[in-house]
């Protein structure tokens, strides 16, 4: 007669010893197998776990490294050579933030009171960029000095760039003033600057040549004095008036006899400003709603001179822009922009022109926004 076992059946001991131990083996073997592929499963994790723990630093494959910070510094170490006493000296370095995450500046020291360094932003937004700048006293400290400038970022994570400097400071020349700073100069308008230079050492050093490799900029110099162990010379720089718009920083380097140091850095800096600025250059419309009709802010019109406005002109037909330029000769205009926006949502921009009466250039303005349905 055939005996079917019930579920309380089965748990009970084999009538055939052969048999449970079959099953024991069986069990034994299965747990032996399990265990390396447990153990390989378990080391794999191990590799695993930091990319996972990392994956909160990585947008798009952009995985933040070990060097994460010192990839956005444009350079890694600067030397600035041999310099005049009283030179101003200084540096700028560009950081870029390559990453999708902005990234915080939360301090920057020296490790001599020789080197200063400063940011003109502490928050660098992704793609942006900011400056670092790095001076060097050479009024109070003379002689060769390597320093190092700590740039330390406390977010996304921390990291500390170590940025290496080497100068060495001239006691036997002096420049004053310590550079050429233009400042602001009007486009068209040119301007020049004298700086005098005196040398105590040998009674044969000489200035013998300029090197400078700025078209828009020239220099000149001419001996004033020699006496004894010294000489002073007068250098003489200029911006040509047809020099651009914009910002003029660069170096000239006065050649000299002096075989172990034959050349000495002049630090040039000026700003070619047009005679008529628009603020803002682009205007910020914001949110606009589809047929919103909103007034946008004010676009000032600053002139060096009084000035008369002859129109005001969209670049497109889309008729969505009401202004009424102010009238008559001023030094100050401002325009007051209406939008009506389109019914359609999406990216809003549109470009303007100014015409202004005897500028034979006219001046432009953006202004943009974003359509949103509700």
């Amino acid at each position: 007669m055939t005996t079917f076992k019930t579920m309380k059946d089965r748990h009970s001991p084999s009538p055939f010893p052969g048999v449970a131990l079959m099953k024991k083996l069986s069990t034994i073997g299965t747990v032996m197998f399990r265990l390396p592929v447990m153990f390989t499963l378990l080391i794999s994790l191990s590799f695993v776990c930091p990319v996972i723990c990392d994956a909160q630093y990585a947008e798009a494959g952009n995985v933040f490294g070990p060097n994460w910070a010192n990839e956005m510094f444009s350079q890694q170490r600067h030397d600035f050579g041999f310099v005049a006493r009283g030179a101003e000296t200084k540096q700028r370095v560009t950081i870029k933030n390559i990453y999708k995450q902005p990234v915080h500046i939360s301090n920057i020291r020296t490790s001599c009171g020789c080197t200063a360094g400063a940011v003109n932003k502490n928050t660098i937004p992704s793609l942006e960029t900011a400056e670092l700048e790095i001076t060097i006293d050479t009024k109070r400290f003379l002689g060769e000095k390597n320093t190092t400038v700590f740039v330390t970022f406390d977010s996304p994570m921390y990291a500390e760039v170590q940025f290496p400097i080497h100068v060495y400071i001239r006691s036997d020349i002096v420049l004053t003033p310590g550079l050429a700073d233009f400042g602001r100069i009007p486009v068209g308008a040119g301007a020049a600057k004298d700086i005098t230079i005196e040398y105590a050492g040998r009674p044969d050093w000489a200035i013998t040549g300029i090197e400078n490799n700025n078209s828009n900029v020239t220099a000149d110099f001419k001996q004033l004095a020699r006496q004894g162990q010294g000489a002073t010379y007068q250098l003489s720089i200029a911006v040509a008036p047809d020099a651009p718009i914009g910002t003029i920083r660069n170096q000239i380097f006065l050649k000299t006899n002096d075989v172990k140091s034959p050349l000495v850095p002049v630090m040039i800096e000026a700003t070619v400003e047009p005679d008529i600025i628009v603020t803002p250059a682009v205007v910020d419309l914001g949110m606009l709603r589809p047929g919103q009709q909103k007034q946008a802010p004010s676009v000032v019109i600053r002139g060096k001179k009084p000035f008369v406005i002859e129109k005001v002109e969209c670049d497109s037909d889309r008729q969505l822009f009401m202004f009424k330029p102010s009238e008559g000769e001023k030094l100050v205009h401002v325009l007051q922009l209406t939008v009506n926006a389109p019914g359609e949502s999406g990216n809003l921009a549109e470009d303007f022109t100014i015409t202004v009466a005897g500028r034979n250039e006219p001046i432009s303005f953006r202004a943009t926004g974003k359509v949103v349905s509700n």
